[in-house]
């Protein structure tokens, strides 16, 4: 009976170890295509401003190129999701 004790608690401690990184994981996945995304949006919007302050009509596509690395962090929500679920 001892040894039925002790493999039920290993498989129980492998399946919380699991968890974790799994967890771990999916919070990597969302914080570092964030963190990539800030970097990106960092030069592109400032980019962006300076093509917008010498012509106004450069708005749309200024407004667009910085929207474009956003998509990158949902990329990386459905990862976290997929890992999660």
């Amino acid at each position: 009976m001892a040894v039925e004790t002790m493999t039920i608690e290993i498989v129980e401690a492998a399946v919380a170890t699991a968890a974790g990184f799994k967890a771990i994981g999916a919070g990597l996945a969302v914080g570092l295509t964030g963190m990539g995304t800030g970097l990106a949006q960092f030069g592109i919007g400032s980019a962006a401003v300076g093509a917008t302050a010498e012509n106004k009509e450069m708005f749309g596509l200024a407004l667009l190129f910085t929207v474009i690395p956003e998509t990158i962090v949902i990329f990386g929500l459905v990862v976290a999701l997929l890992l999660l679920f």
